[in-house]
């Protein structure tokens, strides 16, 4: 990159002379990392510290190993906030729109719990065990954090549960539930742990979202480091103050009294019934050309911080987006392919050739799997055309990222399987072999027993699963740790693998649903899981935690998250009335589960043949794949050519899966969230980097941290309530709450009319 920081430059300067003896021992990645500056990392290098100057921002290149860390207070503040924040994020995770409450939330309100844990609690011990053992260490913090964090997002196995429940009208007992949920979580984490020297030593896997985790903790307990610099101003905590506090009242706007801000689709609101002009310009069912929305929530809904992941990154799944959901999607739309123009531009339902949602039920058998001549008497299945642009690029990115892989990174993944942990230069690594090390038996162990857990479900429940396609669908997972960990750990962007499970068993095991959803929760969510464990690795190998330490820390809050998760699930879907219905008052629409259930619908009772194959509606799509092989090779030889183009920046697996949220999430999010990853990531981050040095990262915890704390209030205090009927009459149909939704957008009104037949496109036995 071309910008630097001020003081770095002169450092440069200062130590020109020894650069040829220093670059040696760069330990710079062997593909060209547009993430690194050369002359910053030098400038890293001679202090002793991270190459990486966001590295150096935010992360303390020093350590005390006497700090306490595996305390009494730091395991039950951990397992208290193992249980609260997954809890909550289940309970928001069928609400849209949705805030992750991450581990900031733990990680801001644990830190005044132990700082009155240490000020109130005697200083006494009770079998050996010290209640109170002095000042609330950060260390101790770490901990508490990483505990929460772990578990904090729904755990996907709990989506086969509920469209369990939803579609197939399956209910099984808590036991299947809780064994699914535990062997498709910590199957993740054994393999992430033995993953780790791929992923977590080399400084290169910077894993940029630890980052601002990283800043939040040295801002609260007061650390300097080298790369915080000299620059004046107010301290970071109270610029977090401010901004936290500001944020938890602004979200009152946009969330509760003037949703309007929040669907900010202004042209909309000017020509309301103008079809073409809602489905460009709108929000709900359009694609977001509109630009402009004043929710954070909405800005953040991808789960990756604008604030966090680099520019080159952001501009990527940007371009992504511009030319396959402002370009082409447009293009295939209005040209009918895919009979698109009978249905909205942009939708996370599945239609009949009616223009209604398709009914599944109406295809099935007793036994939940496809009844053929009922299917060839209903109709085939039709998508929006986001939601088969959505398949195409995960089609593409699958074979991007191989491609990728293969090129340019083979010469550190050669490297690293070569290297032990002990021979990285970093810093960090160096101060992280003090410690004694986690095992890999230990991981083995773990998996075995989680293996075992698998197998009981699949063969005490009518699953309809056999063994060999589990075993097959964890060496899907396992081949792709490593290449699309690299991916994440630099660029802050997962590349998905649930869209080649379902291809993989669609055509394996056609007609079984749930053996579908199985084969992709093992498939896709092992690798996820997997790299969740590696980034919380990554977070305490920054701040020092002791690897045994982390180790059972993970293991025992992933175990209780689950649990909770699963407890709370049920709960809503006794006490919440209309749940998952479109309709639901309070927003409980289950976006996800609605995605997940046509996904079930289309590989696993209909089945990829009878949509994707020769002579079917999105046969089409299966060319993405070729492309996505393509397009890195291109780039590939272009870098040879001209390795210093701009080529060097382009990432094709970034750009094919960047979008990889929609749906649920639409354009909405995306778009603004690019435009304040350029304003901070690129602008600020030029021309004022000792300020983005200083406080971005504090920015982005205290933004996503006041809209987590919000939203509960805004929940608890006035939507669930009386039945939700606070405010019922004069904030939610006051035209502010209601503009955006009057309108063709709203009411996703599709660009032609059903045909008077009643029908469009072929008949399913046609197909």
């Amino acid at each position: 990159m071309s910008e630097q920081d001020h003081a770095s430059a002169s450092s440069v300067d200062k130590f020109d002379s020894e650069k040829a003896n220093v670059d040696a021992a760069i330990p710079i990645p062997d593909f060209d990392d547009p993430n690194i500056d050369k002359d910053e990392a030098v400038v890293g290098v001679l202090e002793d510290d991270s190459p990486y100057p966001e590295v150096r921002s935010a992360v303390a290149n020093t350590d005390d190993p006497s700090i306490p860390v595996g305390t009494l207070r730091a395991w039950v503040m951990g397992l208290i906030w193992a249980i609260v924040v997954p809890g909550l994020n289940q309970f928001f995770f069928f609400r849209y729109p949705s805030v992750t409450i991450t581990g900031i939330v733990a990680q801001l309100l644990s830190f005044p719990m132990g700082r009155a844990w240490a000020r109130f609690l005697p200083d006494v011990k009770v079998f050996g065990i010290a209640i109170n053992p002095g000042p609330f260490s950060i260390k101790e913090h770490v901990l508490v954090t990483i505990m929460a964090t772990v578990g904090y997002q729904s755990a996907y196995a709990t989506d086969i549960i509920a469209v369990q429940r939803v579609y197939y009208n399956q209910v099984f007992n808590f036991s299947y539930q809780w064994m699914m949920v535990m062997s498709t979580q910590l199957i993740g984490f054994s393999l992430g742990g033995v993953m780790r020297r791929f992923l977590v030593q080399p400084p290169s896997m910077i894993w940029p979202l630890n980052l601002v985790t990283c800043a939040l903790f040295n801002t609260l307990h007061a650390q300097t480091y080298a790369g915080m610099g000299t620059r004046g101003g107010i301290s970071r905590e109270r610029f977090f103050t401010i901004v936290f506090v500001g944020g938890v009242f602004w979200y009152f706007v946009p969330g509760y009294l003037f949703q309007a801000v929040s669907y900010f689709s202004w042209v909309c609101w000017i020509v309301p019934d103008n079809i073409v002009v809602n489905q460009l310009f709108g929000y709900e069912y359009g694609l977001g050309m509109s630009l402009i929305t004043f929710d954070w929530a909405q800005i953040n809904y991808i789960s990756s911080s604008p604030l966090a992941s680099p520019w080159w990154a952001e501009a990527n799944v940007l371009a992504g987006f511009v030319v396959f959901f402002w370009i082409l999607t447009p293009a295939l739309y209005y040209t009918n392919t895919w009979y698109s123009e009978y249905m909205p531009i942009s939708s996370r339902t599945s239609y009949d050739n009616t223009g209604q949602p398709y009914d599944v039920n109406l295809i099935l058998g007793a036994d939940s799997t496809l009844n053929l001549t009922a299917y060839e008497n209903y109709s085939p299945l039709f998508l929006s055309t986001t939601f088969a642009m959505s398949y195409g690029l995960s089609f593409a990115s699958i074979t991007a990222t191989i491609m990728h892989a293969i090129l340019f990174f083979r010469k550190q993944i050669w490297t690293q399987s070569r290297r032990s942990m002990h021979e990285q230069a970093d810093i960090h690594a160096r101060l992280m072999s003090k410690y004694r090390q986690v095992p890999d038996w230990w991981y083995i162990v773990i998996f075995v027993i989680m293996f075992v857990f698998g197998i009981i479900v699949i063969e005490v429940w009518p699953s309809e699963f056999p063994v060999w396609g589990f075993v097959v669908s964890l060496l899907i997972a396992f081949f792709y740790i490593v290449p699309i960990g690299m991916i994440q750990a630099i660029t802050n962007q997962q590349v998905g693998l649930n869209v080649i499970t379902e291809l993989v068993v669609g055509y394996a095991i056609p007609g079984r649903p749930l053996a579908m959803m199985m084969f992709k929760t093992w498939g896709y969510i092992t690798m996820a899981q997997a790299l969740q464990f590696a980034s919380d690795f990554k977070l305490g190998h920054y701040m020092k935690i002791p690897p045994r330490t982390m180790f059972w820390a993970q293991i025992i809050a992933s175990v209780v998250a689950g649990t909770v998760q699963l407890g709370v699930q049920a709960w809503m879907f006794t006490n919440i009335p209309d749940m998952c219905s479109t309709t639901q008052k309070d927003g409980f629409i289950c976006p996800s589960t609605e995605v997940f259930g046509t996904a079930s619908i289309i590989w696993g009772v209909i089945g990829p043949q009878r949509q994707f194959s020769s002579g079917q509606v999105y046969n089409g799509l299966v060319w993405f794949f070729l492309v996505g092989a393509l397009c890195p090779l291109g780039a590939w030889v272009i870098s040879i050519k001209w390795p210093n183009s701009w080529i060097r920046y382009v990432n094709f697996p970034v750009i094919f899966t960047g979008t990889g949220l929609i749906p649920p999430a639409t354009a909405v999010n995306y778009v603004s969230w690019a435009i304040v990853g350029f304003i901070f990531q690129y602008i600020i981050r030029r021309r004022h980097f000792s300020w983005w040095t200083k406080y971005n990262y504090v920015l982005s915890a205290a933004l996503d941290s006041g809209v987590a704390i919000s939203i509960i209030l805004i929940f608890f205090c006035l939507q669930y309530p009386k039945n939700g009927t606070i405010g019922e009459n004069n904030v939610a149909k006051w035209w502010g709450n209601q503009v955006f939704l009057n309108t063709a957008d709203g009411k996703g009104v599709p660009y032609l009319p059903i045909p008077d037949s009643g029908t469009f496109g072929l008949h399913a036995s046609q197909t």
